[in-house]
């Protein structure tokens, strides 16, 4: 059956004025986001073939490519829906960032995890703080080769400077899992450390992302 040939009632789209957000199953609100189905099948089966091969939680990360090996799902469908989905995740963060103030390592963790899902290369961001503790910006500063980043501190106290920030806690992952800090994070570290100082800007934590574990230089006691 098409959308259009359901009492108005059922209709995702009518559904969600009538009865609220809230009461729409989640391939309901998908298939608001993707519009139209296929000639002999309506929107709403192509959302539940979505849901089958990926749970809703998986969609946080689903890539263009994955979106489009389902048949009823192109490219411009695909990117709006990948597009409304990042943009979810923001609020949510922007939200959670109001109710935490990211006090802990592991806070931090939990916050930044899902930036280095199934990355295979290394990410380098930096956290930026206010006297509160209070984060007011993330900002990827570099990527790297598969073993390294290329981070050159001063970027890193430009926009510290720009949003006149207090603290700053860095984090970068390691594609290999292996959490362990090498010689160049530890020496690239205490340079940071030591930067920090000079600027009135310290480097409260540098912490390494693996898959599901992290290493913090500040709970280790090595800052």
């Amino acid at each position: 059956m098409r959308i259009k040939d359901k009492p108005l009632n059922e209709r995702p789209r009518e559904k969600l004025l009538e009865l609220g957000k809230e009461n729409l199953t989640n391939s309901e609100l998908l298939s608001i986001l993707l519009k139209t189905g296929l000639k002999g099948e309506n929107v709403e089966n192509i959302s539940l073939k979505l849901l089958n091969k990926y749970n809703i939680e998986e969609l946080k990360d689903i890539s263009l490519e994955e979106l489009i090996s389902i048949k009823g799902i192109g490219k411009v469908k695909a990117i709006e829906l990948i597009a409304s989905i990042e943009l979810g995740k923001r609020i949510y963060l922007k939200e959670n960032k109001k109710l935490n103030k990211l006090s802990t390592p592991k806070d931090i963790y939990e916050y930044v995890k899902y930036l280095f899902v199934d990355k295979k290369q290394e990410y380098f961001y930096c956290l930026y703080f206010n006297n509160k503790q209070e984060l007011i910006n993330k900002k990827l500063l570099f990527i790297g080769t598969i073993n390294q980043s290329i981070t050159h501190p001063r970027e890193i106290f430009k926009e510290a400077y720009k949003l006149s920030a207090s603290t700053i806690i860095c984090i970068h992952n390691h594609p290999s899992n292996d959490t362990t800090p090498s010689k160049e994070d530890i020496r690239f570290t205490k340079s940071l450390v030591e930067i920090g100082k000079i600027q009135g800007i310290p480097i409260i934590d540098h912490i390494i992302i693996g898959n599901n574990n992290y290493y913090s230089f500040l709970e280790q006691n090595k800052i």
